[in-house]
């Protein structure tokens, strides 16, 4: 049977610390708890996808360490297709240093690891995967070549889904424009427009620069105020509002919302693109009343039975 879903991204170690505001330049701030997790964009939006009853495969790079033997095993237990990824005994894995406000907010540094090591070569071996992949989902957080090169394989075989980050200022516009939708949050899609404090006055400008670099679809992410979107051929954003909740973690809900996202896209195919984003956002909303990246992800069993109909 063909993959529903094919994740060519990264896996990260995550080492979070939860503190009651971001620190300052400089500033020590005293937390109140640690944890290590495992992320990483590509791995979290694959994780998310399998939950919800995707048939998933992920290819990617780990390090042949403790992280990446501990993290194969963790894929297979969310029964994630495991066998493209490849085990690298000259890098480490991806770590991700990351923060956690009490309000929820957070900031990360990623040191990518052996994820620098997911080459178009790989791609290449994984090839077939990919073109049966009814979605292919993708992300910045792996070498853009190997990036630009599955969209190139991929292409005419699915529908091909880029999330934009971490964010980039020039991005290689054929990437732009061989994906079908291509999907970021505010502050993502405030770095590539150069338009600062990104607002309901001005988020279509910063729709209509992206298009102008020849995406087909955006998407921009908005957290709690839910996303808008808007294509090629209706430029005018759509707004898809979610509900107001109060948030505990907000690290990976963008995750959550590409692979819950790429989930309906591949098994509802006749669900609107509006229908597609508003249940996405559901799912994201929920992920940030809990801790942590994949320990938030809901599971179908967990979820309303009408967002599966």
């Amino acid at each position: 049977m063909a993959e529903n879903i094919v994740v060519v991204g990264s896996c990260m170690i995550d080492f979070t610390c939860y503190s009651p505001r971001l620190p300052k330049p400089g500033e020590t701030v005293i937390g109140s708890k640690f944890e290590q997790n495992y992320g990483g964009k590509g791995a979290n939006q694959c994780v998310m996808a399998a939950r919800l009853g995707a048939s998933t495969t992920l290819v990617a790079s780990l390090g042949a360490d403790s992280f990446g033997f501990e993290y194969l095993k963790i894929l297979k237990e969310e029964k994630i297709n495991v066998s493209y990824i490849q085990l690298q005994n000259n890098k480490h894995s991806g770590v991700a240093h990351i923060t956690v406000a009490e309000n929820g907010e957070n900031s990360i540094c990623i040191v990518l690891g052996a994820n620098e090591l997911l080459s178009p070569k790989v791609v290449d071996s994984s090839i077939d995967v990919i073109k049966n992949a009814s979605i292919l989902l993708l992300q910045f957080e792996i070498p853009l070549e190997t990036t630009l090169h599955a969209l190139r394989v991929h292409k005419g075989h699915g529908i091909s889904i880029v999330n934009g980050a971490p964010s980039i200022k020039n991005v290689n516009t054929e990437i732009l424009s061989l994906c079908d939708i291509f999907c970021v949050n505010e502050t993502e899609a405030e770095i590539m427009t150069d338009i600062e404090s990104l607002s309901s006055e001005n988020i279509q400008e910063a729709i209509n620069k992206l298009l102008l670099l020849g995406c087909n679809t955006v998407i921009i992410t908005l957290g709690a105020l839910g996303a808008v979107y808007a294509s090629q051929s209706q430029k005018t954003i759509t707004r898809i509002t979610t509900s107001s909740v109060e948030p505990v973690d907000t690290t990976g809900a963008g995750d959550a919302f590409l692979g819950a996202f790429a989930y309906f896209k591949a098994s509802h195919p006749m669900l609107s693109m509006d229908e597609c984003i508003r249940r996405a956002c559901y799912v994201a909303t929920e992920s940030v009343l809990k801790y942590g990246t994949h320990g938030s992800y809901p599971k179908k069993s967990l979820l309303p039975v009408e967002l599966f109909q």
